[in-house]
């Protein structure tokens, strides 16, 4: 159980070594593609309830 928590943290530790801090255009860029991903999925909802409130209302 030791071992085990032990190489978790080093896997964890190895991450945040080569992890880096996202430059402004790339935390735009992926700021953008959530909200559009966001939009889409909720449009995608309303038809579908828009769909089912006129079938069988």
């Amino acid at each position: 159980m030791i071992s085990k928590t032990r190489e978790f943290f080093n896997k964890c530790v190895r991450v945040l070594r080569v992890a880096r801090k996202p430059t402004k255009s790339e935390l735009k860029n992926i700021s953008k593609i959530s909200a559009i991903g966001m939009l889409i999925i909720g449009l995608i909802g309303f038809i579908i309830s828009t769909i089912f409130t006129i079938l069988f209302y």
